[in-house]
């Protein structure tokens, strides 16, 4: 996640030094999210099959790869092609970390997503102001070299890890959970939330830096949205596995979505930051919530096929928003982009309560006596 971070916080930088436009920052932003979707749509089954430690491995080797070409990377194609690699690599463990979290125990796995979820935003913290940090003493490389080297560092603790499969996995998982109106119901609620990441993720720094903002600021900026969601979500998942997700997850995403929209008709770059801090806190609570309700749509023999379904459609919708949101903001301003993303939030919260108001979304967990 601090490798995400560090990457969205120099695409302005990328944009100054190798001349890319701001449809080109989209395109390497989108490569990163379809490298996962492929990763997750393809391989996440393998960890309800008892391959989750091998997913790690094959995530950890091609994320590390991809680090090092872009210590080196000067075109558009080479950074193109890092990002895949460091796309596929986080798309290929994500399903098998969240599998974990399910099965470490059940009667906590709310509490589990959302401690994964702080510890992924821990790095989002980190990365910007590293990053930015780094690009001030060494210029563009020497962001990428810190990353390699940690990535490297981390990987004997992933051979470690042990995942235990299902006993009785699904044959054909996808097919199967996405006839589920609860399953459309979380996947209309991905959407939504993954609108805004593809778009904040690929214009932000773009949006903040042409409001008169320094690369430290921008770096700032991304840190301090992560911050709540670093305190938040370990609760926030406990506190979602006792409510209803579909009706929790409509009201934290409209919120989401209301603050969205401020960022059209807010110029300073001071003020910017109070939605920005609410739109943080409630994703803090929306990122555990949907991946627990993902969980209960999914069931105990198809959780990383589940988490595979949902995150490589949040994926793909990124890598849209991404590619859209940067030719928009590059033809109509960033307040188009703002306001459409909003709009089609809007849309997806509506099916997602059609589609599953008539399906159980409350999960009581049972008493933990050890």
């Amino acid at each position: 996640m601090s490798g995400y971070a560090a990457i969205f916080t120099l695409l302005a930088q990328l944009r100054s030094i190798y001349g890319f436009s701001e449809f080109e920052i989209g395109v390497i932003t989108a490569a990163a999210f379809l490298a996962g979707f492929f990763a997750q749509i393809s391989l996440s089954r393998l960890a309800d099959l008892g391959r989750g430690p091998l997913l790690m491995r094959l995530g950890m080797v091609l994320s590390i790869l991809g680090a090092g070409w872009m210590c080196i990377a000067d075109s558009l194609a080479a950074w193109i092609l890092a990002r895949v690699l460091l796309g596929f690599g986080a798309g290929a463990v994500r399903p098998a970390m969240r599998r974990l979290a399910f099965v470490l125990n059940p009667n906590k796995a709310g509490e589990m997503l959302g401690r994964l979820a702080a510890w992924e935003m821990v790095g989002f913290l980190i990365g910007p102001i590293v990053a930015s940090v780094l690009f001030e003493i060494g210029g563009i490389s020497l962001p990428f070299y810190c990353l390699t080297a940690i990535l490297v560092i981390v990987f004997p603790f992933v051979l470690k890890v042990d995942i235990p499969g299902s006993e009785s996995p699904l044959r054909n998982p996808m097919r199967a959970l996405i006839k589920r109106p609860a399953m459309q119901s979380c996947l209309a609620l991905g959407v939504a939330f993954y609108l805004a990441v593809g778009a904040f993720d690929a214009i932000w720094a773009l949006f903040i830096s042409d409001l008169g903002a320094s690369q430290l600021y921008i770096g700032v900026t991304m840190s301090l949205f992560t911050l709540p969601m670093i305190f938040i979500a370990p609760y926030a998942g406990g506190y979602a596995a006792r409510q209803n997700l579909l009706l929790l997850l409509v009201k934290t995403l409209g919120v989401a979505m209301l603050m969205i929209i401020s960022y059209a008709f807010i110029e300073s770059i001071w003020w910017i930051c109070l939605p920005l801090i609410i739109h943080a806190v409630f994703d803090a609570v929306s990122m555990p919530a949907s991946q627990l309700a993902v969980g209960q749509a999914s069931g105990e023999q198809a959780l990383a096929a589940g988490q595979g379904l949902f995150g490589a459609t949040g994926l793909v919708v990124a890598a849209a928003a991404s590619l859209g949101g940067g030719y928009l903001y590059q033809t109509a301003g960033p307040s188009a982009v703002w306001l459409t993303v909003a709009l089609a939030m809007a849309l997806c919260l509506a099916f997602a309560y059609w589609r599953g108001r008539g399906s159980v979304w409350v999960q009581t967990p049972e008493v933990d006596h050890s």
